[in-house]
């Protein structure tokens, strides 16, 4: 993990902001530990803020020029494929000073202009400046991994890692109240806006071009939509590819020069992971939580199945509340936007605790998405089938209403899905998928907002919003 940010000024004023780039890259030392330094040439400044996984040599240090010095790069991420690209970087005549993949992209970018984003192979924000043409290129990966925030007025523009470094850059403060309605209901804000007004995250698969004032984006990338009524491969093919693209996947990420290992929860994902890496070295290191005080949730049992199968070097770092609470402050400290995940307490003091005996650590995430493996995948199933108990469950709602309802104990859970199913029943698709994604319905939603404070929220920029989310969501399929 690493830290970028940067500034590109449009007059005098804008100048002024050129200057606070340092402080910026020091809100993101904990992104980057081992190497800050800045770049500024006129009206544009730089900041990286270095994790070193890659040729961990001062030769592969950010900010980075090219042997003309025309062009510089601050570079968040991987590229998992920078090898295969050196050999077409030097048949072209140019000579490479590290073994970096900074420095491929960098040409690449230099030969092939924004096409080089079609050859990255990785998850990326990165910054790239032509002196000549006083352009700048931003570029985010194809799902949207790394992180990168923006903001823009007639004075300059500015980007960086997080909203905390972004701050620094001293535009004014405003909650933008559209995205506080969406963050109600959803737990988190998705991209392209944020909590602050007129702050926005670069969308997944998608690049800026700044010139001057005018700044142009591009999307370069979608994710491919399969056609239902095709032609799709057999179930023994299909699981033969999602090896070999697992397997690949998972090589791709061991290329590092510092020491490797792996989460291991217990749970699927990890455990796949964890079984295709072993693969690749003798005694993988990988890392589990437990919670004493909380036996229900601790799947350490399941975790040490899997290392002992797989001959992991493993460690349990066992946890009790007084430990997650003593570490709230400090998760905070790290999520500059609201975000209701409570999952992050424990990675966080995962990573903390991983840290201590390696640099990077694979893991898993998304298998939930992809493999239709939440409770609303299912319930949207059975709600396309015709059946006399989904009439049933749909017109006795109201008295499934006066039920108590709680995640706290069996019978109370029972009901509250039952509730949620049976108003999902009534609405479309669409709708249906914005209920059941969410954790309240848009009445209740108001209900949690004062007065005062809703008459200054514009709602129909909320269902504005809300309505290009789901715009593809449709009774065709689960796709």
């Amino acid at each position: 993990m690493c830290g970028i940010a940067g500034v590109v000024s449009f007059n005098e004023h804008g100048e002024q902001k050129v200057g606070l780039v340092e402080a910026a890259i020091k809100k993101l030392h904990k992104r980057g530990p081992d190497h800050t330094s800045t770049y500024k040439y006129h009206s544009v400044a730089f900041g990286h803020a270095r994790l070193s996984i890659i040729d961990t040599s001062n030769a592969a240090h950010q900010p980075l020029s090219d042997a003309s010095g025309r062009y510089t790069i601050v570079f968040n991420g991987e590229f998992f494929n920078f090898k295969e690209h050196r050999a077409y970087i030097e048949s072209k005549g140019y000579t490479l000073k590290s073994d970096s993949d900074t420095e491929v992209l960098l040409y690449l970018y230099i030969i092939d202009g924004a096409n080089c984003l079609s050859k990255i192979n990785g998850f990326f924000a990165f910054a790239i400046h032509d002196k000549q043409s006083n352009q700048v290129f931003i570029a985010r990966d194809r799902y949207g991994i790394k992180p990168l925030y923006y903001f823009k007025n007639e004075d300059y523009f500015c980007f960086a890692s997080e909203l905390k470094a972004l701050v620094e850059f001293g535009f004014k403060k405003e909650i933008d109240n559209a995205s506080l309605l969406t963050y109600f209901h959803l737990n988190y804000i998705p991209a392209p806006h944020s909590i602050y007004a007129g702050v926005k995250k670069l969308e997944q698969g998608n690049y800026l071009i700044i010139n001057g004032n005018h700044i142009a984006q591009t999307e370069y990338y979608q994710i491919p939509q399969v056609d239902a009524a095709g032609k799709v491969m057999s179930y023994e093919d299909a699981k033969k590819e999602l090896y070999r693209l697992m397997d690949e996947s998972v090589q791709l990420r061991m290329i590092a020069d510092v020491p490797l290992g792996a989460f291991l929860s217990g749970g699927i994902d990890s455990s796949v992971i964890t079984a295709l890496a072993a693969q690749q070295t003798k005694h993988l290191k990988t890392f589990s939580i437990g919670f004493a005080d909380e036996p229900m949730f601790d799947e350490t049992s399941f975790a040490q199945l899997v290392a002992k199968k797989y001959q992991t070097d493993h460690t349990v770092f066992s946890l009790r509340n007084k430990d997650l609470f003593e570490h709230l402050h400090d998760v905070l400290d790290y999520m500059d936007e609201p975000f209701a995940d409570s999952s992050a307490l424990n990675v966080y003091i995962l990573s903390k605790e991983t840290r201590k005996h390696v640099t990077v650590a694979l893991s898993g995430d998304g298998a939930d998405e992809i493999f239709a493996g939440y409770n609303k995948h299912e319930a949207e199933r059975r709600a396309r089938i015709q059946s006399f108990s989904n009439n049933v469950i749909k017109n006795v709602q109201p008295v499934i209403g006066l039920f108590p309802k709680s995640r706290n104990s069996k019978i109370g859970n029972t009901f509250r899905k039952l509730e949620k199913f049976s108003k999902g029943l009534s609405l479309d698709a669409a709708d249906r998928y914005w209920r059941w994604a969410g954790f309240m319905d848009d009445a209740e939603l108001m209900q949690y907002i004062r007065p005062y404070l809703a008459n200054h929220i514009s709602v129909q920029e909320y269902r504005n919003r809300k309505a290009l989310l789901i715009d593809n969501i449709n009774n065709n399929d689960l796709d």
